[in-house]
């Protein structure tokens, strides 16, 4: 479930940072923090940084509560698990398609937009001093309320691909799914 919901934040994410009104966005990094709560009210905090290239390249880097490293690549996804000594490599059903998310959101207001990635609702909050996303909410679908804040957000920075690459460790299991 972890991959699923992480998988689908990542297309979220590129469909919102396509969705600004800045139509030449190259790149965005940011630290983030991510709160999901349950029906129950039940709440699970995840923090760490996220870089996006528009070539498709993708790394979310979780540091709390466990170290956890997602590398995408179009439509191939990598999970490193450093404290299981893991690395999962997974075939996404579909490429990312930064185009045809960026048709598909709509600004809602003057600093928000909706779009809608396999049946779920995205809002995106932009500031209003600079544009920069400041955070995503969605309702997954367990029904688990997410909310995902950025801060420290560096649009059109440069991110050496080099980031993006990861080695498998010799002392780790491959799981292929």
């Amino acid at each position: 479930m972890f991959y699923k919901l992480t998988i689908v934040t990542i297309l979220f994410c590129i469909a919102s940072i396509a969705s600004n009104d800045i139509k030449d966005l190259d790149s965005f990094k940011a630290s983030f923090t991510q709160v999901i709560t349950s029906n129950s009210e039940n709440k699970i905090e995840y923090k760490g940084e996220v870089f996006i290239k528009k070539s498709g390249k993708i790394l979310w880097k979780y540091k709390t509560p466990v170290e956890k490293n997602v590398y995408i690549n179009d439509n191939f996804a990598i999970v490193d698990e450093p404290e299981l000594e893991q690395a999962i490599f997974t075939q996404l059903e579909s490429e990312i398609n930064i185009i045809k998310l960026l048709n598909n959101s709509k600004k809602v207001n003057e600093n928000s937009y909706i779009t809608n990635i396999e049946d779920i609702d995205y809002l995106i909050k932009t500031s209003k001093d600079d544009d920069k996303i400041n955070y995503i909410k969605y309702k997954d679908k367990l029904e688990n309320d997410v909310e995902i804040k950025f801060s420290n957000v560096v649009q059109n920075g440069e991110i050496a691909d080099g980031i993006f690459k990861f080695t498998v460790p010799s002392n780790y299991d491959v799981i292929r799914k």
